[in-house]
């Protein structure tokens, strides 16, 4: 295979790759460049390519497409599913970029949105080459010790809680390089160690896209991808020694969790009952100040998880209800009560799901679009009950061996 690196015009990095038939040129880009956007208009305007690859996946392709799709979200299903953490990282990260966009009048994947609307026009085949970011999230989720999570995670409530400007040095480099590695990095200081499923994986994963791509036999492939990709797709583009659909399946299965962590929830709940039988054999005085402890302390942190959010006062004292008996059953969550209660009572408009990717930019907004507080409610109560069965079970064990 022959390749060729070089400056595209604007100093828009670009390699050009052939797969036997095909020529492949992958066009790096910034995400926040304006210079980008033009490039890539220009390059698709030549009319010479047959099929323009972008770094998208399913989910992000849908949001550009159907900006309203946020308005027919059901979130009782969101909820029910386990999913509003998820959604709730999902909507932080759109913060942190919404934030730039505002700050510095820079619109994050502006050549993304050139590059869908030149293929259709000049009749090209447009492909998306990108993992689900879902998938990429939870793999990233996979690798990380679950101390190094406490720091994405907090990092992630940090970024809507603050609503500080960015520095000049976090956007220069979502210029150099890959939008949503630059956003983590910026939330976790964990670099290292989501290196390999942010950056190294999407890498192997869109040149197996593109090789099956050019099985097909197509003459040129324009592949618009964020410039911090160029040397990893190259490098993996390279190696012609496995099957790419091989690749593919691989990459977007989730790894299964350690199966001796699936026994904590299990365990504390069995350390917290036997504790308490103990407690009361040795005498009902101490037995009630165990339970006293435990309702205090596991519901007086969800409750309290629920106030910063902004929940209802109903709700929050749902969640001092609710924590100290969900954390005993470990089917269901705090979060879930919380949630349910405070979408009950206030019920989310058809405004809310309109303004919830704007109002979502702002620790205000979260706090006043009512769809944003039933997930902020709903992360934020059980983080609350987490710290609180820990704490409360350490409280137990003092009681019981001091």
């Amino acid at each position: 295979m022959d390749k060729r690196e070089n400056m595209f015009p604007a100093e828009q990095p670009f390699v050009d790759i052939k797969l036997g038939e095909t020529s492949i040129r992958l066009l790096g880009t910034a995400h926040v460049s304006r210079i980008s956007a033009e490039a890539v208009e220009h390059e698709i305007s030549t009319g010479k390519w047959e099929v323009v690859a972008i770094e998208l996946c399913d989910s992000r392709y849908r949001a550009f497409e159907e900006p309203e799709a946020l308005q027919r979200m059901d979130l009782f299903q969101v909820i029910k599913t386990g999913r509003a953490p998820m959604v709730s990282a999902m909507l932080a990260i759109g913060a942190f970029q919404q934030r730039i966009a505002d700050q510095f009048g820079i619109e994050p994947g502006a050549e993304m949105r050139v590059a869908i609307d030149k293929a259709r026009d000049k009749g090209c085949l447009l492909e998306l080459i990108d993992r689900e970011i879902g998938t990429t999230l939870k793999r990233v989720y996979r690798n990380i010790p679950w101390w190094r999570r406490v720091y994405l995670f907090s990092g992630l409530i940090t970024s809507v809680v603050m609503d500080e400007d960015i520095d000049e040095e976090a956007v220069e480099k979502l210029k150099q390089g890959d939008l949503l590695e630059t956003t983590l990095v910026q939330f976790s200081e964990t670099a290292s160690e989501i290196y390999e499923p942010l950056i190294a994986e999407r890498d192997q994963f869109m040149a197996a896209k593109l090789r099956q791509l050019a099985a097909g036999k197509p003459r040129r492939i324009l592949a618009v991808v964020g410039a911090g990709h160029l040397k990893g797709l190259e490098a993996s583009l390279l190696i012609n020694d496995s099957d790419p659909g091989e690749i593919i399946d691989e990459l977007a299965q989730i790894p299964a969790g350690r199966k001796w962590v699936k026994w904590i929830p299990g365990l504390i709940v069995a350390f917290v009952v036997v504790g308490f039988a103990i407690g009361f054999q040795r005498s009902p005085a101490l037995g009630w100040t165990l339970v006293v402890e435990w309702v205090v302390i596991n519901g007086g942190l969800s409750a309290l998880g629920a106030g910063i959010a902004g929940g209802h006062v109903f709700t929050v004292v749902s969640a001092f209800v609710a924590a100290p008996i969900t954390s005993l059953n470990p089917t269901i969550g705090a979060g879930f009560v919380t949630a349910l209660v405070e979408s009950y009572i206030r019920k989310p408009t058809v405004g809310d799901f309109s303004t919830l990717r704007r109002d979502t930019s702002s620790f205000r907004g979260w706090r006043h679009n009512r769809v944003a507080r039933t997930l902020l409610v709903f992360v934020f109560s059980t983080i609350g009950s987490a710290v609180g069965t820990y704490l409360a079970g350490f409280r137990i064990g003092q009681h019981l061996f001091s």
